[in-house]
Formats: C-alpha cells, structure tokens, sequence
C-alpha cells in the first residue's frame, strides 16, 4: 500500500510539473516525426498480464512494403532527436500515466515484450510477480549495456530484496545517472539487443 501511495503521489505530482515539458515534447515529436505522437504496445504487467505501454515515438514509421529490409531496421529507423529522447529517458513520461492507471510502478523490472514470456526459465519469470516499473534495479546497474542473463538476474534479485527504502534508493540513483546519460543501447547498436532464450540458464 505503501508503494503504491508513493507511485500515485510522486507521478501525479511529476504530471502536473512536467506538463509544459512533456506539451513541449509532443510538439517536437509531432513536427519532427509526424504522427501519432505516442508509441503504443502491449507489454506484459505484473503476473504477465497485458497493458498498453505508453512512450513517445523515437523511429520513423518503416516503409511500406519494405520489411526486413536495411532501411526498416531499428538502427535506420532511429533518427538523432530519438536518440537524444531514449538518452535522456525523456520519451518514457508518458509512462507516469500508466502508474497512474496502476499497470506500473515508478521502479520495478522493465516491461519487456509480449513474445519474450514463454522464453524465461522458471526463475527469470518471477519478475512478473510485481508490477514492472519505469525504472528498476538493472537501469541503474549497466540499463541496456548488461546483458540478458545478468538483467533478468537483476530483476529476480530486486523482486526478492523490494522495499520501500530500495525504491527510494533506486529513485535517487535514476536521477544522478539521467545527469551522465548513455546506456540506453549496447554499445555499437541503435536498441538492446532482442531476447531469444538461448542463454537462458548462463
């Protein structure tokens, strides 16, 4: 109950001082982007049930008829005011209005894709026993630069170890990284690299 009064009093508040800021934005990605302006995808929420992910769009829409092909990559998608979005984690606000409707959580693990759910161990499932959050244990060791085996791992240790005092620590040490961004992608690659399973017990 705790967490969930803290999630509902810090990201109504962050709504109402951010909301010239987060205008601001969806402007810019209006004029730089085109529409729609939000990104929106079903994510699994806690106990992997779905929920519409809310974030501003950073890649240009694929060509039509185009895909597989180099220009429909991610890598070719992302365009440099997209890249300055996913740095600066500015293109998650609008994900304060899914903790509001309670499908996340300020920290908790990531939501991850729908397709990557029959592909956890056991083990690495668990992280679907809290709600997934817009920052979590694995963003503030290594965000997208560690690699699967160790994030999922982080994300079991952080279900185990939740607390109050750990989500205020969290919090704190999400503010201090957004000051040094620039783990938002594995090094050389434009996303994270997609989860297949294969080192699933590494």
């Amino acid at each position: 109950m705790a967490k969930r009064l803290l999630d509902l009093a810090l990201a109504s508040l962050l709504l109402v001082v951010l909301a010239i800021p987060i205008a601001a934005i969806a402007l810019l990605v209006r004029w730089r982007l085109g529409r729609p302006v939000l990104f929106r995808q079903l994510r699994p929420g806690r106990h992997g049930r779905p929920f519409t992910l809310l974030k501003f769009r950073t890649m240009r829409e694929p060509a039509p008829g185009a895909p597989g092909a180099p220009e429909a990559s991610d890598a070719a998608r992302l365009t440099s005011f997209g890249r300055v979005l996913r740095a600066s984690a500015l293109d998650e606000l609008p994900e304060l209005w899914n903790v509001i409707r309670g499908e996340m959580s300020l920290v908790g693990p990531r939501p991850l894709l729908m397709e990557y759910l029959p592909l956890y161990t056991r083990e690495q499932a668990r992280r679907h026993e809290v709600r997934p959050g817009i920052t979590g244990w694995a963003q503030v060791h290594g965000r997208n630069r560690v690699d699967w085996p160790e994030r999922l791992a982080m994300d079991v240790w952080y279900v185990d170890h939740r607390s109050l005092a750990l989500d205020l620590r969290i919090l704190g040490m999400t503010i201090v990284q957004l000051l040094r961004p620039g783990d938002a992608s594995q090094s050389g690659r434009a996303t994270m690299d997609r989860f297949t399973g294969e080192h699933a017990d590494a």
